[in-house]
């Protein structure tokens, strides 16, 4: 109630300055109209009004407002000019904050605004050319392929056909992640809950994944730990399928021949933790934080889109959970996926 009434207060309470346009001419008046204010009750307690002593008070008064108030108002100026600036498209003004007032409490807001628009103009500018770059190496490699074959240099067998159809392929499966990337920024991405016994989706996963890994040739094993005990989560089992077989995807083409792919899963309070390990050559330390980036790829990952793990991390993030590079030990990558049971509160 209180609040109520002090927001109607803060309303209703007339601005009488507002047609001013200088702050410091604003000040100005204030101090003139607390000083007249002093003047009328000393007037009125003693009978008498001194008129030279109050118009030179009027006048230091006015002097040493604006003196004072070019400092209060400098970073104010300074926000307009930086803020003017940004509409031209450059984000690398600053405001000096020094104060530890309001104005300075906006002045380090507006740094760190300028900060996290700067940083959002850079991933804009990156992702346009990233995905300039991921659309024409397939469009090149398809117009090439037709083009021998309408010219006659290569004849139109099934060799051929299944190169193009390959590079079709890449390109629809770019399209579709992009798609899925800029819904999920947008917010429009709805989560369809059930209860996913992780069992039975881990084993379907896994079954999928190894028809997979056997028709494009990669002599890889996958095994299932701990998945009997692991019960059931509350979560949205296309979204989820899709972030597992991205992660078994990935531990596949990584892992050397005839090396295993293990997925477990464990039960803990409130959550299941889910853990999909490979065998090949790991991430480095200093780099396993940049894995989840868009368009970040490692050194085996030729031919893959780069937008896979940015996408599993949002959807594991819509449920709730979280996705990091755990310590694989001494050898492979450990993708470590915490869900909580239940759904989290909206």
């Amino acid at each position: 109630m209180t609040a109520v009434l002090t927001g109607w207060l803060r309303e209703a309470l007339p601005r009488p300055l507002d047609p001013f346009r200088s702050i410091k001419l604003k000040i100005g008046i204030l101090v003139v109209l607390a000083i007249g204010a002093a003047v009328s009750v000393f007037w009125y307690g003693i009978g008498w009004w001194p008129p030279r002593t109050t118009l030179t008070a009027f006048a230091v008064a006015l002097l040493v407002t604006q003196l004072v108030a070019h400092g209060m108002t400098a970073p104010l100026r300074q926000m307009t000019a930086a803020a003017q600036a940004m509409a031209r498209g450059d984000y690398t003004r600053r405001v000096r904050a020094t104060s530890r007032d309001e104005v300075g409490a906006l002045a380090r807001a507006f740094n760190q605004m300028a900060a996290e628009l700067a940083d959002a103009d850079r991933q804009r500018r990156e992702l346009i050319a990233n995905v300039s770059h991921e659309l024409r190496t397939p469009i090149s490699a398809l117009q090439a392929v037709l083009e021998n074959a309408v010219d006659g240099v290569t004849p139109t067998d099934p060799g051929t056909l299944r190169a193009a159809l390959a590079q079709t392929e890449r390109l629809g499966r770019l399209v579709t992640e992009l798609l899925d990337l800029s819904r999920l920024d947008a917010g429009v991405i709805r989560l369809d809950r059930e209860e996913v016994d992780v069992a039975r989706f881990l084993a379907e996963t896994v079954r999928e994944a190894e028809v997979t890994a056997g028709a494009v040739g990669r002599p890889v094993r996958f095994t299932v730990e701990g998945a009997g005990g692991a019960g059931a989560v509350s979560a949205d089992p296309d979204r989820l399928h899709q972030v597992f077989a991205n992660l078994l995807d990935n531990a596949a083409r990584h892992s050397p021949d005839g090396g295993t792919v293990r997925v477990s899963a464990a039960a803990e309070p409130g959550r299941v933790v889910f853990e999909v390990a490979d065998q090949g050559p790991g991430i480095p330390a200093e780099q396993r934080r940049l894995v989840f980036d868009r368009f970040a790829r490692g050194e085996r990952a030729r031919g893959r889109t780069g937008l896979g793990l940015a996408i599993a991390q949002w959807v594991v993030q819509l449920h709730g959970g979280t996705i990091a590079v755990a310590d694989p030990g001494r050898t492979g990558c450990r993708i470590r996926v915490t869900l909580p049971r239940s759904a989290p509160p909206r």
